[in-house]
């Protein structure tokens, strides 16, 4: 398994409508790429202006990051709309080999 980390800097009085546009363009195209094993969006307060969104996807293999991504899929994939949301645009995303994953069932 790969985990894929983008991330990139918002304004933090767009954090509600950017969930909703994520909602319609990344978490559509992660879902519907065979090979994506599961997403999530992540957002953390940097200061009163300013917030730190962060996509992790999970992928079986490289090739299926290709479908998602492209050939060069070190290179961020962006949406027509980012502007919108986004202070700044990395080029690029990280990802890590994942050898061990647990997850814990629900409680309850």
């Amino acid at each position: 398994m790969i985990l894929r980390l983008w991330s990139a800097e918002m304004r933090a009085s767009e954090v509600d409508a950017y969930v909703r546009y994520f909602e319609v363009t990344g978490a559509k195209d992660y879902g519907t790429t065979p090979g994506n094993l599961g997403y999530q969006l992540l957002f953390e307060d940097m200061d009163s202006q300013r917030t730190r969104v962060m996509t992790l996807s999970w992928w079986a293999s490289e090739a299926d990051i290709r479908k998602f991504a492209g050939d060069d899929f070190s290179r961020a994939r962006y949406y027509p709309e980012d502007h919108r949301y986004l202070l700044t645009f990395p080029e690029t995303v990280q990802h890590f080999r994942v050898p061990v994953s647990h997850r814990s069932p629900p409680s309850g």
